[in-house]
């Protein structure tokens, strides 16, 4: 999965070149935005410590709620900006990379083109770059602060009480699990649904070109009936997957953030008994709401690579499809001969002109 992610970032930043510092402004900006929203937390804590302490001086108070307010606007304006930035980097990369396929596609052979159906070329460079938009927009930025602020969180939580932050903990290797049944045989499942779509769009865009053809034919029931089966081909691979992760998805989705399933009840018992002190768990009580949703968002995009992965396969083998071998020498135009050297022409395997060599005098 490493592996796979680094070849991933690495296609996509073959097109940022435009917009390299786009895209690093607004990874800064995520992190910022993270960095206040933990504000809120802390702020909470606070109020609640001095609640608890039977101190109900207002100025404290006031000052702890202007802190999470001012918290809760500096992350809503942080991740407005970079949310900004990162999708204005993004529809660059998607340009880039739809003016390299269109180029490609007039360099390679005229055989090619006839032999592709007419939809999976529609698919490619509208919906498969269009589906790229999503991911690239939010995930380079947001992934990278979702996890680096909840390791600082949780660094913070463990110098505050280990055990308490411990205990916080144990939601996660359970919400993991989870995470691992509703991942299982994913790459299979998603090659057959993804198979599925291609063929739908496929039969969807011959369908409606190939309209008049049909009817004047008269093989309109025959046509519709391949393109009745494709869409119920994908809707039927897309519901069979959907019913096996549906489960895994719940439990998982409910579990790992909700980290006071363990901590409340444990962590009472622990001040009870003198292990911990109450502002110690109000606090860390407060700040492990701020771990929970973050990591639940970042493992959203790691579900999210191994189709990225396979889109930009499927635009790799058209760009790396076989151009026509053309020569280096520019024509002069002084001379209008026409000259065939070596021709050679097949048809799929089968060789139908074997190294023809002739000149047309002008």
């Amino acid at each position: 999965m490493e592996q796979e992610k680094n070849n991933t970032f690495s296609w996509v930043l073959r097109f940022a070149t435009q917009c390299k510092g786009k895209m690093a402004a607004s990874v800064l900006l995520a992190v910022l935005g993270s960095v206040c929203g933990i504000v809120p937390y802390f702020a909470v804590s606070q109020i609640v410590i001095q609640i608890c302490g039977q101190n109900y001086d207002l100025i404290p108070i006031g000052f702890w709620a202007l802190a999470a307010l001012l918290g809760y606007l500096g992350s809503t304006w942080f991740g407005t900006v970079s949310t900004i930035l990162s999708h204005r980097s993004a529809f660059t990369i998607l340009k880039n990379i739809r003016t390299e396929l269109t180029a490609k596609l007039s360099r390679v052979p005229m055989g090619y083109i006839l032999d592709t159906p007419s939809g999976k070329f529609k698919t490619l460079l509208v919906d498969t770059v269009e589906k790229l938009e999503l991911p690239l927009a939010h995930m380079i930025p947001e992934l990278t602060a979702n996890i680096l602020v909840p390791l600082l969180m949780m660094v913070y939580l463990f110098i505050l009480d280990w055990r308490i932050a411990l205990i916080s903990l144990i939601t996660i290797p359970i919400g993991l699990v989870c995470y691992m049944g509703m991942m299982k045989d994913y790459a299979k499942r998603y090659d057959r649904v993804l198979t599925a779509g291609k063929n739908m769009d496929a039969a969807i865009v011959e369908y409606i070109n190939g309209m008049e053809v049909v009817k004047v034919f008269n093989r309109d029931g025959e046509s519709y009936q391949r393109f009745e089966q494709d869409v119920r081909g994908y809707r039927d691979f897309t519901l069979a997957w959907y019913k096996v992760c549906w489960p895994w998805m719940a439990l998982y989705n409910s579990i790992l953030p909700c980290v006071a399933l363990f901590t409340l009840p444990i962590g009472a018992y622990l001040v009870l008994v003198g292990y911990s002190t109450l502002p110690d768990f109000a606090l860390v009580l407060c700040m492990s709401f701020g771990v929970g949703a973050p990591l639940l968002r970042a493992l959203g995009f790691m579900s999210t690579l191994p189709q990225i992965n396979y889109k930009i396969t499927a635009l790799e083998q058209l760009m790396n499809a076989p151009a026509l071998v053309q020569t280096d020498r520019a024509f002069s135009g002084e001379d209008h001969s026409v000259s065939f050297e070596d021709v050679r022409f097949a048809y799929q395997e089968d060789e139908v002109l074997h190294g023809v060599s002739l000149t047309a005098p002008e």
